[in-house]
């Protein structure tokens, strides 16, 4: 998948109060039982990893909790908390994540890049895990830790991919919404050479130097989701519009690969606007 598309993971729609699963008062609404959000927006951001050329692309988003099973979005997937939070104080999370990956599974913008060949959708699947602390300086707000540890089902980079991130959502007001994150993906050898390597036919081919890239951090980036409910009231439902800034630094071996330091650039910037409706 796009390195925008990786970014866009820490999206959620924003129309939920971020402390609803530790405490549930009265004024929460429809956010204070089962609920689902779902949405849809444009992104723009780089055609691939470490890529200097931009594109426009779809991010459908999905939050909520079913059952007592919490639902969160990432990017290209979805995630699911199987441990319901306690009525106050620290909330456990644990349960699975999956991921579609499209990285370089179509032609980029890049011409050179392309001729070192499509890339196979990976599949990534793997259990997530976390730690959620309520109410830090007002009633509603939360500071997430989380980390996803992925394994590639799908037989294209065979590798292991790990995501940590940290989260911090408030409201600014009863329909305005703010969710600031840090992230960062650690890949693997075998997920290091699929992607971020040049092997010696595909130097023939492109031109590029040959390279080989070694497991290690591959990005790390922070981004700014604001939400805003179209009725001014997050907690009856309906529907909201949600924009989202960030920007990513490629690192190590995937900075210094010739996709990125030849023909792409190390700094990776996204942007998203889109709708969304809570039912």
């Amino acid at each position: 998948m796009k390195l925008a598309a990786v970014a866009a993971a820490g999206l959620s729609l924003g129309v939920a109060a971020p402390a609803a699963a530790q405490e549930a008062p009265a004024d929460l609404g429809v956010l204070s039982g089962d609920y689902l959000a779902v949405g849809l927006g444009a992104g723009y951001g780089p055609s691939y990893q470490g890529s200097d050329d931009y594109e426009v692309f779809p991010v459908p988003l999905v939050q909520g909790r079913l059952g007592g099973v919490g639902i969160g979005p990432r990017g290209g997937g979805v995630a699911l908390d199987f441990i319901p939070d306690p009525p106050s104080g620290v909330g456990l999370n644990l349960g699975i994540a999956a991921k579609l990956r499209l990285d370089r599974t179509r032609r980029t913008r890049d011409q050179v890049v392309d001729k070192l060949g499509k890339l196979d959708a990976a599949v990534e699947i793997g259990p997530t895990f976390g730690v959620t602390l309520p109410h830090l300086l007002n009633r509603y707000d939360s500071l997430t830790f989380a980390t996803d540890v992925l394994w590639d089902v799908a037989g294209a980079h065979k590798g292991m991919v790990v995501d940590p991130s940290v989260a911090y959502s408030t409201p600014l007001s009863r329909g305005i919404l703010a969710t600031w994150s840090l992230s960062a993906e650690y890949g693997d050898s075998k997920f290091a050479h699929y992607y971020f390597s040049v092997t010696p036919a595909g130097s023939v081919v492109s031109g590029l130097p040959v390279f080989h890239a070694r497991r290690g951090f591959t990005n790390i980036g922070t981004r700014l989701l604001m939400a805003f409910d179209l009725d001014g009231d997050l907690t009856n439902g309906g529907p909201a519009i949600f924009a989202s800034g960030g920007y990513a630094r490629m690192l190590g071996d995937a900075r210094r690969t010739p996709l990125t330091s030849i023909r792409g650039s190390a700094s990776q910037w996204l942007g998203v606007l889109g709708v969304g409706y809570v039912f």
